[in-house]
């Protein structure tokens, strides 16, 4: 017989009370844990050193930064918010912020506009990759070992620039230099010196006598090789003649006006014949140094142009001050255009190709294909790149200080180099250093943060 007592048992009595479940145990039942099983100290821990050495090399700097910048010179004053109405009131300081607002706007646009340009065109061709490779090649150079090829690039003398010689090569294939630089003629001689840089004689010329033209002035070293010994002009009673030549022998022996033995002749010098402030007839000088003038030219004053004098050309003035800037950006494009280059071409590798063969298929030229498709569709890529040479560009210091010469240096100058002036290259002001420093850093941050905010962005799609 079952006992009544016992629960569940029939004989009506109580009904058992419920039973509530306790806790259960399981491998998620003790102390909070990561995904992988790790508790979160052992994360931090492994973090520690990062967290160390960011918080060493960059949140102290910047701290110490924003807090130097309100004292002075040698921080021993508080001065406040003095040291950036210096930086925006100094004329110095001023032309490194116009410049670095030139280089944010010109050298990403241009360096990301090539870039886009290459990677389009080297899909076209066979020898693609070597090409990407040779325009990819400069990110492979320091700042400093480009600042110094760029220095020999832009020298003023085309013997040593390439720049020069090139531009010197193209000018001289369409223009003539001067015969004669330095050249001039005797004090108290027949020629006197005119407007312009030219000489004309104080007498006319006549048909059957000589109307020579001796000048002095070029050193012995700088007579062409294989200069003719001057000859005295014939005589022609239909002509006027005469003979231009070095009025000077070795060792100073000769008589002056006479064509004496060892002097030699200047060929190529032009001569025009001046009636009434028009030139009426001219000629050039033979090997021998002689001219022939028709007989027209009877009675005009002879006048050697300028242009027989004139300085020879020796190109542009790359590193002039109105040049340095354009020419040193032009030197970070030939770096960073690569670099452009690669990223964009990555980006072109996923651009679906059935779109643009849609379009072409549809009648679109290459031109529409490029502005409306292909361009559209690497806008991320073409913000990714501009951001990265923008930042970039901010920090500029290297090709500047290098490449700029010390007489237009403040012509080209950056707020990089500005910093480093202030602080440490002859200012002595870290007070108005860190007070750039600051300045760079907020400039820096808003790009930043719109970076930031694109990759998360791009993270959720």
């Amino acid at each position: 017989m079952a006992d009544a007592s016992l629960p569940g048992a029939g004989g009506g009595g109580a009904a058992a009370a419920p039973v509530t479940p306790g806790p259960a145990k399981g491998p998620g039942a003790g102390p909070r844990r990561s995904i992988m099983g790790t508790p979160p100290w052992v994360a931090a821990l492994f973090l520690l050193p990062a967290l160390v050495l960011l918080g060493a090399l960059v949140v102290y700097p910047i701290v110490f930064t924003v807090h130097r910048s309100l004292y002075d010179a040698d921080g021993s004053g508080f001065v406040g918010l003095k040291n950036f109405g210096t930086v925006f009131t100094d004329h110095g300081i001023l032309t490194a912020v116009r410049n670095n607002a030139i280089w944010v706007v010109v050298a990403p646009t241009v360096a990301t506009a090539l870039g886009l340009v290459f990677a389009v065109l080297t899909e076209r061709v066979r020898w693609g990759t070597a090409f990407k490779l040779i325009v990819f090649m400069p990110m492979a150079i320091s700042m400093l070992a480009a600042g110094i090829i760029f220095r020999l690039v832009y020298d003023q003398d085309p013997s040593r620039g390439v720049a020069n010689a090139v531009v010197v090569a193209v000018h001289d294939t369409f223009s003539s230099d001067a015969a004669y630089p330095g050249a001039r003629p005797r004090p108290n001689s027949d020629l006197a010196p005119t407007a312009g840089g030219s000489y004309t004689s104080k007498s006319t010329a006549s048909v059957g006598t000589p109307a020579d033209l001796p000048l002095v002035g070029i050193p012995q070293n700088k007579v062409p090789a294989g200069a003719q010994q001057a000859k005295p002009a014939a005589t022609s009673p239909d002509a006027v003649t005469g003979t231009v030549w070095l009025d000077f022998r070795p060792g100073g022996t000769g008589k002056p006006g006479v064509i004496d033995p060892g002097e030699k002749a200047l060929s190529g010098v032009k001569v025009q014949a001046v009636k009434d402030g028009k030139v009426v007839a001219s000629a050039k000088s033979g090997k021998d140094g002689t001219y022939r003038l028709p007989a027209s030219a009877a009675g005009a004053q002879l006048r050697l142009p300028a242009s027989n004098f004139a300085e020879k050309y020796n190109g542009i003035n790359w590193l002039g001050p109105n040049l340095v800037t354009p020419s040193i950006i032009a030197s970070y494009i030939w770096m960073w255009a690569g670099f452009a280059m690669v990223l964009i071409a990555a980006g072109l590798a996923g651009v679906p190709r059935e779109l643009l063969e849609q379009a072409r298929v549809d009648g679109a030229n290459e031109w529409h294909v490029f502005r409306r498709i292909t361009v559209p569709l690497l806008a991320p890529v073409l913000v990714v790149v501009m951001v990265t040479l923008m930042i970039n560009v901010l920090k500029i210091f290297d090709l500047v200080y290098i490449i700029a010469p010390g007489q237009t240096q403040e012509n080209a100058n950056v707020l990089a180099l500005q910093l480093y002036l202030s602080s440490f290259g002859g200012g002595n002001n870290q007070g108005v250093g860190s007070a750039i420093g600051v300045i760079l850093l907020l400039l820096v941050l808003p790009v930043m943060i719109v970076n930031i905010r694109r990759l998360r962005r791009e993270g959720r799609r």
